[in-house]
Formats: C-alpha cells, sequence, structure tokens
C-alpha cells in the first residue's frame, strides 16, 4: 500500500483539503481520507484531480492536423475534409500508426487524459487487402497505450456501406470493410494476444448508421453480448445535416430517434456528436441513460454543428469529452470550447453552473471525467475507493493558478490557463508523467518525426 498527500483534491462530492489517498499493489484506490499526512505519505506535489479519459479518438489523424485548412471549394465542408483524410491514408500502415499513436497518447497524458477510446476503423492495408493478422492496425495501438502507459478501450469499427440503403463502399473506404464476424474475430485476436493486460478494455464501434445495414447491427450486438454483455458500443450519430437528411429519406426518422426505438440503447452506448438533434431526441436520450461523447473542437474545426448540451445537462444527460481529429490534445480546451459555444449559442454565461454547483470549471471536469468512466467501461472517473489510481496532479505555481485553491483554481484551469498546468500524471497507480516530463516522450518524438516526415514527403 502507498500513501499520498494532497493539500487540495476534487473527489466526488466536491473539493476537499488534506487529502489522504492509500493505493494498492493492484493500481486501486484503497482509501480516501482526510487529516494530517503520516510521515511515510508520498506528496502529491499540487492539487489532485481524477484523470479524463477521452471517449472518441481516431489516433492516426494526429499526424494530418492542419492538412485540410487550405480552401479546395467555396462550400468546403466535413465532406471535402474527409477527401483529404482518405487521400492522407494512402502511406500509412501499422509501423506508422504506432509511432502516430504513442505520439499522441504522450500528448494526452502530459495533458491530463489518463485513458482513451480508439475508434478503430482502418483496418486493411492501402489496396483494400487484408493483413495476415485482422487485428494486426489495432494491435499497433494497443502497443503504443502499453509503452506510454495510458488506458486504452479498443473499438474495431463495423463499417460496411458508403450510405444508407446499403449504397457499396467508395474506393477510399476499402480499407474499412467490415463484417460483424470480422470485428468480433478481430476481439477475440486482441484479448488473445493481452490476456492480462487490465488496462485495456474491448468493445466495438459500429461507424454510422449510414455504414451498417440494421441487420448487421443488431448480428454485431449479439455476438458481442456473448463475448461481454457489459463492453462499450460507440457509434457516430447525427454529426452532419446530410447525415440527418439522408437517414429521414431512409427510415423517415432522425438517427438517434431510429436507434432508440430499434437498438437498446442504455448505459453502455456512447453517442459521438450528436450535433443535429431535436430537443425531444435530446431528453430521450438523457433518458436512456447512454453517454453523448462530446468533441468540441472537431466539431469545431469541421464545422459540424452544435449539441443543445443545456437541455440535455438540465435532463440528467451524461456526457464525456473527446479528441476525435486531435487538432486538440488537451481536456482543458475541449471543455472550455464546450462551454464557450454554448454560451455564443444562447447569449449567456456560466452554463454547466447551477446555484447549488455555481464552478463551471469544476461542474465540467467532474461530470466529463465521470461520464467518460462510463463510455471506457473502466473503474475510473473520480478519486474514490474501489476505482483506478488515475491522478492528475496540478502545478500550483504556474502563473494562472498560483495563490487558488478549489473551486477558484479549477475555474481558472479551465478558462484562464494559456499553458498546460499538469505537473504529474498517474495511470492505475503508476507514474507516467513527472515535473511535466513524460519517460519516454524524447524516443516517442524521435520516431513520429520520422513517420511525419515520410508521410509530408
Amino acid at each position: 500500500m502507498k500513501t499520498y498527500f494532497s493539500p487540495d483534491a476534487l473527489l466526488p462530492d466536491g473539493w476537499a483539503r488534506d487529502v489522504l489517498i492509500e493505493v494498492g499493489d493492484d493500481g486501486n484506490i484503497a482509501k480516501v481520507s482526510s487529516g494530517k499526512a503520516p510521515a511515510d505519505a508520498e506528496p502529491l506535489g499540487g492539487p489532485v484531480l481524477p484523470g479524463m479519459a477521452s471517449v472518441h479518438t481516431h489516433s492516426f489523424q494526429r499526424a494530418m492536423a492542419g492538412l485540410a485548412e487550405r480552401m479546395g471549394s467555396p462550400d468546403d465542408s466535413f465532406w471535402t475534409w474527409r477527401e483529404v483524410m482518405y487521400s492522407f491514408l494512402k502511406r500509412v500502415g501499422p509501423e506508422e500508426v504506432e509511432a502516430i499513436a504513442a505520439q499522441l497518447y504522450v500528448e494526452m497524458l502530459k495533458n491530463g487524459y489518463t485513458a482513451v477510446a480508439e475508434f478503430h476503423y482502418l483496418h486493411h492495408k492501402p489496396d483494400g487487402k487484408p493483413y495476415a493478422h485482422r487485428a494486426e492496425m489495432a494491435l499497433a495501438m494497443v502497443q503504443a497505450a502499453r509503452s506510454t502507459g495510458i488506458a486504452l478501450t479498443v473499438l474495431p469499427s463495423l463499417y460496411a456501406y458508403a450510405n444508407f440503403g446499403e449504397v457499396p463502399l467508395e474506393s477510399g473506404q476499402k480499407r474499412f470493410a467490415s463484417t460483424p464476424d470480422m470485428i468480433l474475430s478481430m476481439l477475440g485476436e486482441i484479448r488473445a494476444a493481452y490476456p492480462d493486460n487490465h488496462d485495456l478494455r474491448l468493445g466495438v464501434a459500429p461507424h454510422s448508421l449510414r455504414a451498417v445495414s440494421p441487420a448487421m447491427l443488431r448480428d454485431l450486438l449479439a455476438g458481442l453480448d456473448v463475448l461481454d454483455p457489459g463492453a462499450p458500443v460507440h457509434m457516430h450519430v447525427s454529426e452532419q445535416v446530410k447525415e440527418v437528411n439522408d437517414c429521414l429519406s431512409w427510415g423517415d426518422q432522425r438517427p438517434v430517434q431510429w436507434l432508440l426505438d430499434n437498438m437498446p440503447v442504455n448505459s453502455r452506448w456512447c453517442l459521438v456528436h450528436c450535433t443535429h438533434v431535436s430537443m425531444t431526441e435530446a431528453e430521450r436520450l438523457a433518458q436512456s441513460g447512454a453517454i453523448t461523447g462530446l468533441c468540441p473542437t472537431t466539431e469545431g474545426n469541421l464545422g459540424d454543428g452544435i449539441f443543445p448540451f443545456l437541455r440535455y445537462r438540465e435532463k440528467g444527460g451524461r456526457f464525456g469529452i473527446g479528441t476525435d481529429s486531435n487538432v486538440s490534445r488537451s481536456p482543458v480546451e475541449e471543455l472550455r470550447w464546450l462551454e464557450y459555444v454554448q454560451r455564443l449559442t444562447l447569449r449567456r454565461r456560466n452554463i454547466s453552473a447551477t446555484p447549488s454547483q455555481p464552478s463551471v470549471g469544476t461542474n465540467l471536469w467532474r461530470e466529463a471525467a465521470s461520464g467518460g468512466a462510463q463510455a471506457l467501461g473502466r473503474r475510473m472517473g473520480a478519486i474514490a475507493p474501489g476505482l483506478r489510481a488515475d491522478l492528475v496532479v496540478l502545478d500550483d505555481t504556474h502563473l494562472d493558478l498560483a495563490d487558488r485553491h478549489g473551486e477558484s483554481m479549477m475555474d481558472a484551469l479551465i478558462f484562464n490557463s494559456a499553458s498546460c498546468a499538469v505537473k504529474n500524471v498517474m495511470v492505475a497507480g503508476k507514474w507516467v508523467v513527472r515535473e511535466k516530463r513524460h519517460h519516454h516522450e524524447a524516443d516517442v518524438e524521435s520516431r513520429f518525426r520520422k513517420v511525419q516526415k515520410l508521410l509530408l514527403a
């Protein structure tokens, strides 16, 4: 048992002073208490937060961030961005994916993410032919997670069609082609390769309603229930107006409406984006118990839209945040954008506050951390007994945080800090970032630079 001491800690019921956190050899928190630190307690070195989960990430897109910021058409949109992405993928293989993912994971850890959900649809070789091992690309990301120390939930994506009505895949989508049996066999292959990795979680990601048929979706869920009835299910939903209109033409219902009426959407599900949902859909989604995966920097970058966060949250809806295309690798920036776009839409301030919980920064971090844990199927998201010891220690000497405590400090972190204020990061009881340095960051960055130079050539 190891005992740590922090002068300020964000606990499930709010900020507390002089907190002792006991961590067992299994990486779980055994006890949380307050009082004077015993002589053998290790000072954490600053205020401590529960680790954050990224509920939605496509790691390979880290290497293409910034490449689609030149006008190709006066009508540039998500759909033209997607063509840039398809072109970029022509040189990306397992070695490149592992190097890119490792760089991304180091950056995420240094910013306070301790776990990530990999929404993985890059299954095959550039020509669409399968690798010798179906899960080769997924295993490259597992190796990147192991080498950097981040906890990983792998979600192999079922991607069978180009649009509603079982439209055949386009040439740029051949690398994504998959069936329910293939996805389930990939899960078996990953599990066999890493049978004792307690920080690896498996689930599935039917890509979107436009990319799967109802029969395929039911087959995938039935097969997953046999392997693990509690495994996470993630899906892109209602990200674009065209997607909503195409769904209406196909099934006479909006995407979220169709899912809630036809699939067992519950607490194991994470519906990603939902930037074009009606108020009724938002309320029903909140009642389902599912997590809504919000990716504000990517949604802003792609011009997706804005989720009706206030109404959803008022109805008890739970959410997590994701880095998605990785134009940002900071949970602080995602949460700041989440609040700001709501303020711009509603022309009000402090959207995420209530009279009983007035700190916007504290509410956002605590709720996103808890919702992210649920979405990843991982026992994390709070500093509490029985949960994994995922701890983010802040630098209380940072100019923007100095002489602040608790809620005041948290609001400054989200809305005032101009640079990273994370000092130390622990994942499952193991330090992976100390004094703002990841223990492998130099080697990881060197590999990433070589791969990026090749890809950009």
